[in-house]
This record gives C-alpha cells, sequence and structure tokens, in this order.
C-alpha cells in the first residue's frame, strides 16, 4: 500500500489559506479545498489504488462545529493508523491584521456575515481553539505577504525526494508571421548571417549539418551562444528558487526556419547537459 504524505491546511478565515494551498499546488502536491472531513478516508482510499501516483496530498479543511471537531480527530487518527504521515498547519493573524485584510476585500467574516468583523473574528477563535490545540505547526500571517508565505511554506514542506525541476520550452518563430503571445524570454537573432540567401541552405532547415555549420560557426554566433548559455545558468535557478514549474523560451528569425532553429537547437543540447529537461518546438519551420 502507497503511504500517502498527507498535509490539512486550516486556521481564521482571511490568514492566508487560499495562497497556502496555491503554494503547495505549485510545489507538485495534489490539492483540493473544502474537502469534507468524512469523506478523507474515502479520498484515502482512492490514492492507494495501484495504479495511483498521488503521494503528497494538501487539503484545505475549515472545522468551526465543535461536535465536528471530534469527528475531525478520529478520522485524522485512523489515517495515520494506516501508515500515512499527517501533519495538520494552521494559519492565523493578528485581529488588526484580520480586519484590514475583510476591509480590503469588501468581504464580510463567512461566520458572522451580518455583524461587525471583529464579532467574526473573536466568535471564529473561540470555535478553532481546539483544532490549534491539536496543530503540528502553527503560522502567523501577520508580517507576511503572500509571496513570503509561500516561501515559507516551500522550505518548510519541501519534499525531501522530490527530483522535480523546472521544465523548460524553447519555441522557434518567424517574426513576419506574429511573435508568440505564451512566452517568458525572448531572444531576436536575426543579426546574424542569413542562410537564406544561400543557393544551397536556402531550401534546407537549422536542423540540416550544413545550415547547422554555416550558423553557428559566425564568431557573432559563438558569442551568441557564449552569452545565452551564461545567462540562462544565471537565470534558471532564480526562477525555480521562485516554484517556477515551467519556462517559455522563445528563439526568432525571419522565416524561423534557419538561423533560429540552429541557435535553439545548440542551446537544448546545452542545457540538458546541464541537467534541465528541455522540450524543442519549431512553430514556423515548415512555412514559406
Amino acid at each position: 500500500m502507497a503511504r500517502l504524505n498527507l498535509v490539512i491546511i486550516s486556521g481564521l478565515s482571511g490568514s492566508g489559506k487560499t495562497y497556502a494551498l496555491k503554494a503547495f499546488e505549485d510545489a507538485g502536491y495534489f490539492c483540493i479545498d473544502n474537502l469534507p472531513p468524512a469523506l478523507l478516508p474515502t479520498f484515502v482510499d482512492l490514492c492507494n489504488q495501484q495504479n495511483s501516483e498521488i503521494a503528497n496530498v494538501a487539503l484545505g479543511v475549515d472545522i468551526r462545529e465543535r461536535a465536528f471537531f471530534s469527528d475531525f480527530v478520529g478520522i485524522l487518527e485512523r489515517v495515520k493508523a494506516l501508515g500515512h504521515t499527517v501533519q495538520l498547519l494552521f494559519l492565523e493573524a493578528r485581529e488588526e491584521v484580520l480586519i484590514r485584510r475583510f476591509s480590503e476585500s469588501r468581504r464580510p467574516h463567512p461566520l458572522l456575515p451580518h455583524l461587525p468583523v471583529l464579532d467574526g473574528i473573536r466568535f471564529e477563535k473561540e470555535r478553532v481553539a481546539e483544532l490549534r490545540r491539536q496543530a503540528d505547526r502553527i503560522i502567523d500571517t501577520s508580517d507576511l505577504t503572500a509571496h513570503e508565505l509561500g516561501e515559507l511554506l516551500a522550505k518548510q514542506f519541501q519534499r525531501e525526494s522530490s527530483g522535480r525541476r523546472l521544465t523548460i520550452s524553447l519555441m522557434t518563430f518567424g517574426y513576419k508571421f506574429g511573435v508568440p503571445y505564451d512566452i517568458d524570454l525572448l531572444f531576436d537573432v536575426r543579426f546574424l548571417k542569413n542562410p537564406f540567401f544561400v543557393p544551397e541552405l536556402k531550401p534546407l532547415s537549422g536542423d540540416d549539418p550544413l545550415v547547422r555549420t554555416f550558423v553557428l560557426t559566425d564568431p557573432e554566433a559563438v558569442s551568441l551562444m557564449e552569452h545565452l548559455e551564461g545567462l540562462l545558468k544565471f537565470l534558471l535557478p532564480l526562477f525555480q528558487r521562485e516554484r517556477r514549474s515551467y519556462l517559455t523560451v522563445g528563439i526568432g528569425c525571419t522565416g524561423g526556419r534557419h538561423r533560429s532553429v540552429a541557435i535553439a537547437s545548440c542551446l537544448r543540447e546545452s542545457l540538458a547537459a546541464l541537467g534541465y529537461e528541455v522540450g524543442l518546438k519549431h512553430r514556423d519551420i515548415d512555412k514559406t
């Protein structure tokens, strides 16, 4: 039977539970918000099915009824007894911070929507006091931005066994066919010598060894590759530190057939040698 790493996220309304769940999702956890606790054993059984690849799970749960809480604790104990790792994460914030957050979002408190927000906050704190006492980890988000909360959670709940790395997609294109809209970084290589004007190279593509040699032996192309490789070696760990799961790099020339293809293919080999998972798509290679 597969063993689950299960993180239960709860706490006060306005304390950042939604942001926390998004941080776990970005870290590769399977996430569900507002799962009824009574369904937790069924969910665990589904995850243990033979073909399931789910191992790390984060669940957003609200427990405000005292009578409901005893059932919840019992459910967690049954899950732990099956050998699964269960951690209860409780988020909270100071009253004045919660009041400000509700004011900024113009939302009433969900427990007492027709009363002042402070009444709802204090009422909820009473309701979840026992849940807080049972928590494995308590995080006060009063002085944290959403980004800082995500960083904190990434450090505290980083999956030790995960080999997850940034996935890079290289896309070549021709400027005369338009710039792709779904790219993160863009490099224009139209300044390089163009094989299009060499009769024997014109009908070929940048994947052909003759075109690759023509493009990549140009001193300016050699210098370009050195700068691109150096820049990406610097940038990629920083993107990964920000928990980016993918990055799309566009490389364009006039027609998207020769120079961009040769440069992108060479860059793919360099990045793959560094251990990155790199995809390559030639958008316009067959266009004329």
